[in-house]
């Protein structure tokens, strides 16, 4: 049976590595803050090295480019090596995952892009997507670690970095729609529409989005602002969605004003949940 390394237990990889544990795998974790949020039924391991002496792949969780890069470096310099293959959830870029992998092939450690949308609910109830990019060998042999982190996968690409492309397409149209939304609902309400009653005729229309679906509904509507993405990370996401775009010398006019918006309001209430940008748009 594999046994699964997991570094990095935020909001996120605390589920993903239950996911795991719940699929029958042998799972050891670690994380920089400690083995708090280790889940029922996991090892834990002192550090990285450890971690990667002990599993045959390595599950990267983790808040950017610079933090996957040091833990695959760790990775790459432990004494002792059992890993075999890197499976990164992480939003990094697409320059990062390529740094990333090519660190790692130096040892003879194959990496998978593997970025997830869809929250920490669609975590736990395993409808999160798993978009997952690398080669044939690679993708094979990860493949019961991609199916015990979710039942929801798809495959859009033979390299690292494409993954993460297509991540950071998804994250944009998100951070558009929702700072949308906030607009269109703020000047509904003005106007003296009800909240409840705008999102179920908008859901019905051509208006309709993850942020009239899913945002508002569970967490603008009820005031629970409980997401468990805050707009700190949303904020990365949309820079590094534009470096990305300027690297490959596409248009940007929508992106610039989308991530001025993230940017003010990650400025402004630095580590808040990111469905809170509502009240943000609304009072500015």
């Amino acid at each position: 049976m594999t046994a699964v390394g997991f570094v990095g237990l935020g909001n996120m990889g605390a589920v993903l590595a239950s996911n795991l544990v719940g699929a029958g795998l042998t799972v050891v974790t670690y994380d920089v803050a400690g083995p708090d949020s280790s889940p029922a039924g996991a090892a834990r391991a002192e550090d990285v090295a450890e971690v990667a002496e002990r599993a045959d792949v390595v599950v990267f969780s983790l808040p950017d480019g610079a933090a996957s890069e040091q833990v695959a470096r760790s990775i790459a310099e432990a004494p002792v090596l059992r890993v075999t293959h890197v499976v990164d959830t992480s939003t990094i870029g697409v320059a990062a995952a390529r740094d990333v992998a090519g660190l790692l092939a130096a040892r003879g450690i194959g990496y998978v892009d593997a970025p997830v949308s869809g929250g920490v609910a669609g975590a736990r109830a395993r409808t999160l997507t798993v978009m997952y990019s690398g080669p044939d060998d690679a993708c094979d042999r990860v493949e019961s670690v991609l199916t015990g982190l979710s039942d929801r996968r798809h495959r859009v690409g033979d390299r690292p970095g494409l993954a993460q492309a297509l991540k950071l397409a998804n994250n944009f149209l998100s951070a558009t729609a929702l700072a949308a939304t906030s607009e269109a609902v703020a000047f509904g309400l003005a106007a003296g529409l009800d909240m409840g009653t705008m999102l179920t005729v908008l859901n019905t229309a051509s208006g309709r989005s993850g942020a009239t679906g899913d945002k508002f509904p569970d967490h603008v509507l009820t005031g629970r602002y409980a997401s468990g993405f805050s707009n700190s990370l949303m904020c990365k996401d949309v820079r590094l969605y534009l470096r990305s775009v300027a690297d490959q010398g596409g248009p940007s006019t929508v992106g610039a004003v989308t991530a001025s918006i993230w940017e003010r309001f990650a400025k402004a209430e630095p580590g808040a949940d990111f469905t809170r940008i509502f009240p943000f748009v609304q009072h500015p």
